[in-house]
């Protein structure tokens, strides 16, 4: 199965400036939601099965949120410490372009995953973490969140120079439309990430906050930067 996500990320960088930003709109509970968002340029939507988060979604609702997309949206699905059986069920029922892994895996499944859907692994930021660290963590992608997943809570970016404009990574943790166009700016990842930054409410995302998150996206694409 073709993954625009992941295919983005490989080459979401340029040495100097900032190139195109790929953006996933996370936990989304409504198809509605999922329309408004491909229809703004999200090139990435995400679906919650992890236990505890205020946004899940069951295997039913999953399938009606993502059922309206076209192909050139990337569906992930969200999960924490799953179990094998959760996650082939989604990708089955969700036709998932990648999964995205909290908590604690086994890498063996993940290595058998990788063949059929793209790897997400979610790590929350620890001071030291650097390009040397995305390389060895084994996944297509890796997502840097804060030291709570889905709390909205940026991690420290000063302290994050290591990533600077690496390959394959997802900024995530605290984005708004305030302050999306610094982190790009000051980091350069290959994609962002965004859940209650756009939100009226868990899971129900807010038309205005997701147009102008869109927009500073762009904005800090068009700015350039230094390199």
């Amino acid at each position: 199965m073709s993954n625009p996500f992941d295919a983005a990320l490989a080459t979401g960088r340029r040495e100097v400036g900032i190139g195109r930003v790929r953006v996933k709109v996370c936990g989304l509970t409504r198809a509605s939601d999922a329309l408004l968002a491909e229809r703004l340029g999200v090139d990435a939507v995400g679906v919650v099965f992890a236990a505890g988060s205020r946004r899940r979604v069951d295997l039913a609702l999953g399938a009606e949120v993502v059922a309206p997309l076209g192909p050139f949206v990337a569906r992930v699905g969200v999960f924490r410490s799953p179990a094998v059986g959760e996650v082939m069920a989604a990708i089955e029922r969700l036709r998932l372009h990648a999964v995205q892994l909290h908590g604690e895996v086994d890498e063996g499944w993940v290595r058998e995953l990788r063949p059929r859907v793209a790897v997400i692994r979610a790590l929350a930021w620890r001071p030291g973490l650097d390009r040397d660290g995305l390389d060895a963590a084994g996944a297509d992608a890796l997502l840097i969140d804060g030291p709570e997943a889905g709390s909205g809570t940026p991690f420290d970016w000063h302290g994050a120079g290591g990533l600077r404009g690496a390959v394959g990574w997802i900024l995530a943790g605290g984005l708004h439309a305030g302050n999306v166009g610094q982190a790009i700016e000051r980091l350069r990842p290959a994609a962002v990430d965004v859940a209650s930054g756009v939100e009226a409410s868990a899971g129900v995302k807010d038309p205005a906050r997701l147009a102008a998150f869109m927009a500073a996206v762009r904005g800090a694409e068009a700015s350039g930067g230094g390199p």
